[in-house]
């Protein structure tokens, strides 16, 4: 790999770090995030600079990151690469809006559908952007191609889910904090439970155009739905005459040990949806992709985006997908998700109810009894370890996929020694 192992000077015997060596992290100061929204609830560390899977905060501490933003760094902090394709863009041209195009664009997006064995993509900048794009999309093929009856269009989601936070998105989410307050919502969507092949079979009609689905959904936990799930969606989408779209944004690029988590089981959906890894973690960046027969139902002037494919954010997607292509990542994480999450699955029964995981991409249970998420993570954050908590007892791991067998070990020492000192 391009990054050096952890500096020497923080590791002590095999896997141990000295926490007495490390600076305490501390509460940021609350005057200089007094304007800061509370949308989110971060944990109490700043962080400064980073490169591989690791981090430094304002106080000169070190932390691994296994969360990768949310899976848009997959490919670690700054990789070397990727900020070469950015300098080297920034040195010549960064927006010019669709009103014109730019030469990154073309050579990108015949990247992204060559990857994806599609014919068109459409680029965006955040996921919830792209899901956006699908969603009109398959309403608009649903009236133009299938003939559905106008604002008669209906999409099947899953309980569970996660596409992002617009009005549209959270109308459709069974989650209660993200749909609170938001109302009225969208119709013209119908949620069934995850994995449930019958339930979407019962809610098919002419009126239905797509189903929308993440092949695993990570928000809910990183759930992976039951083997043959996705290979009996995409028959029933054929039955039906529907479009099978892929949140592949989390799961996508690498994330599961596959390029695409859909490759699990040998399943092409008729729209991609990606995002986040797309980015290199440097600019915002996603797309749908799909054939022409799909996506030529959008006309100028139909749906746009003035950053949407600039040519800062394509120039390092391109790279990207030169990295993609060569599998090594695919490799990395299948082998050390392997490694990752069997680790974890040795503390079911000691605080630990279940794990479940694809690559290198886990979720772990607390006991009902023990500590919650969140206070996991505050204590893993003692330990010199980032992680993200969701819902009350679970925790994700999204470890860059940069990093190396070593850190991973140490990494599951340290969420060992933190589910074992929460149940006293």
């Amino acid at each position: 790999m391009t990054f050096a192992p952890p500096d020497p000077s923080i590791l002590n015997g095999e896997h141990a770090v000295p926490l007495a060596a490390r600076p305490a992290p501390v509460e940021p100061q609350r005057d200089s995030d007094v304007a800061v929204a509370h949308n989110y609830h971060p944990l109490p560390v700043r962080i400064v600079t980073g490169e591989g899977a690791w981090v430094t905060d304002e106080n000169g501490a070190r932390y691994l990151d296994l969360l990768s933003a949310y899976s848009a760094l997959n490919f670690g902090h700054r990789h070397p690469r990727l900020v070469a394709a950015a300098h080297r863009q920034l040195d010549r041209l960064t927006l010019t809006s669709r009103a014109f195009t730019n030469d990154q664009l073309g050579p990108f997006s015949e990247s992204l559908a060559r990857l994806c064995g599609k014919e068109a993509v459409l680029t965006m900048n955040t996921g919830a952007e792209a899901v956006e794009t699908a969603i009109k999309t398959a309403r608009r093929w649903g009236y133009f191609r299938k003939g559905v009856a106008p604002d008669q269009a209906v999409i099947v989601t899953f309980n569970g889910n996660f596409h992002g936070r617009t009005t549209t998105i959270v109308g459709f989410s069974t989650d209660p904090d993200a749909r609170e307050g938001f109302g009225p919502f969208t119709p013209g969507f119908v949620s069934v439970p995850y994995g449930d092949l019958d339930a979407v079979r019962a809610v098919l009609t002419n009126s239905t155009v797509g189903v929308l689905v993440e092949p695993i959904q990570g928000e809910a936990g990183v759930v992976v739905p039951p083997e043959g799930f996705l290979r009996g969606l995409r028959q029933l989408c054929d039955e039906a005459g529907v479009l099978m779209m892929a949140d592949e944004v989390q799961s996508g690029l690498c994330r599961t040990g596959k390029t695409f988590a859909c490759d699990h089981e040998g399943v092409r959906p008729d729209i991609y949806i990606l995002g986040k890894a797309l980015s290199g973690g440097i600019m915002p960046l996603s797309a749908i992709v799909a054939d022409w027969s799909v996506l030529d139902v959008l006309t100028p002037g139909s749906h746009g985006s003035t950053f949407g494919g600039n040519p800062l954010a394509c120039a390092v997607g391109r790279e990207v997908l030169a990295m993609v292509e060569t599998g090594e990542f695919q490799a990395r994480a299948a082998e050390l998700g392997t490694f990752f999450i069997g680790q974890l699955r040795e503390l079911v029964g000691h605080g630990v109810q279940a794990v479940r995981g694809r690559g290198l991409w886990a979720g772990l249970d607390l006991d009902a009894d023990g500590p919650s998420g969140r206070a996991l993570c505050e204590a893993l954050l003692e330990r010199g370890i980032l992680a993200k908590d969701c819902h009350d007892h679970t925790v994700r791991f999204a470890p860059p996929i940069v990093i190396d067998r070593f850190e991973l070990a140490w990494a599951t020492e340290q969420i060992a020694a933190a589910v074992a000192a929460g149940r006293r």
